[in-house]
């Protein structure tokens, strides 16, 4: 009589990742097959909370501490192929970020301690240099909101609390820049070189271009640029390599919208869909990612130029970003930095 072995069980197989990026303890989706009811999953060689599972998909939050993130799952006794996962890293703590961080030529980083409005903190101003030290950097400015660099080389803050916009030196050096613009949150240069502010009431200020020592353009006049629904929370604004500039202004609304506002401050609806949408920034191809949320998942939204979103990293709690030289996408939460490669 012929002996018959028992077939050993297939081992699940794993396509793809969503989204391919996430902060420590976000939810992601693994999507494949042979996954099964009862599967377990490794992030980064840590057991991973199992949240959903299903034969063909599984959610799975990303544990705490990890320096990177192959996903791996096992089910019916056997193991699967191997996915990679961006995690992002901490690089700074005991922050209060509420705008994108600002990044210099150097690649030095520059976040805020914000406080709350009309309190003033200790150190309202970090700059976190290569090596991934925070060091102060101002020590007396009220409510520091946007931070932008100017072609200048100096670093423009805005204070909400006092309507003013501040130039601060290299060397932390501050000096008064403009007034009166209200609640004064985000910031942002335009090809131009004038500085564009925006009012938390709903104002797009426009202030002249200005260079120290040149006569010509130094009177830094200031004048309504375009007019928006007010925020609940801050302006947030960024220029496309078209010129065209980009506003979030969050609501209470689960369906709000991004603003593109041409040369002649005339403002259209670039995309809706968003939730809270906060800080945002443009990589080089002209895609606007965006501190939001895309269909109730929170994280980093990517718009492209043609208007396809997609979540290309979960987290909670961000409230914006920038892009490092080095190729790294700088991560800011409501108390922390963070760096990862989108």
């Amino acid at each position: 009589m012929m002996a018959f072995s028992k077939k050993a069980p297939a081992a699940p197989h794993l396509t793809h990742v969503s989204p391919t990026a996430a902060m420590p303890g976000a939810e992601i989706e693994v999507h494949g097959e042979r996954l099964g009811s009862h599967a377990a999953a490794d992030i980064g060689g840590r057991p991973a909370v199992v949240t959903l599972a299903r034969p063909t998909r599984m959610g799975l939050r990303v544990p705490e501490g990890l320096l990177f993130g192959d996903v791996v799952v096992q089910a019916n006794g056997a193991q699967s192929n191997r996915l990679p996962l961006a995690v992002a890293t901490p690089l700074t703590e005991n922050l209060h970020p509420v705008a994108n961080p600002a990044i210099d030529a150097a690649g030095n980083i520059f976040s805020t301690v914000s406080g709350a409005r009309g309190t003033q903190t200790p150190v309202p101003i970090f700059k976190i240099d290569s090596t991934g030290r925070a060091r102060p950097f101002v020590r007396e400015l009220l409510n520091p909101t946007g931070l932008a660099f100017g072609p200048d080389g100096y670093l423009y803050v805005s204070s909400r609390a006092e309507g003013t916009v501040y130039r601060v030196s290299p060397e932390g050096v501050v000096y008064t820049y403009a007034e009166g613009l209200g609640i004064a949150s985000g910031l942002a240069f335009g090809p131009d070189g004038c500085l564009y502010v925006g009012d938390r009431s709903g104002t797009i200020f426009k202030i002249g271009r200005y260079l120290e020592g040149d006569d010509t353009i130094a009177d830094r006049e200031t004048f309504v640029f375009a007019t928006l629904e007010p925020s609940v929370a801050a302006y947030h604004l960024a220029f496309s390599s078209t010129g065209t500039l980009y506003v979030t202004a969050p609501t209470t609304s689960s369906n709000q919208v991004v603003h593109a506002i041409d040369r002649n401050g005339t403002a259209t609806i670039f995309f809706q869909g968003l939730g809270r949408p906060q800080g945002l920034a443009f990589d080089r191809e002209d895609n606007l990612y965006i501190a939001a949320s895309l269909g109730g998942e929170r994280g980093i939204v990517r718009i492209t130029p043609g208007g396809e979103a997609s979540l290309v990293l979960a987290g909670s709690n961000l409230v914006g970003l920038a892009f490092h030289p080095d190729g790294r996408t700088i991560l800011a939460t409501r108390d922390a930095l963070y760096a990862v490669v989108l």
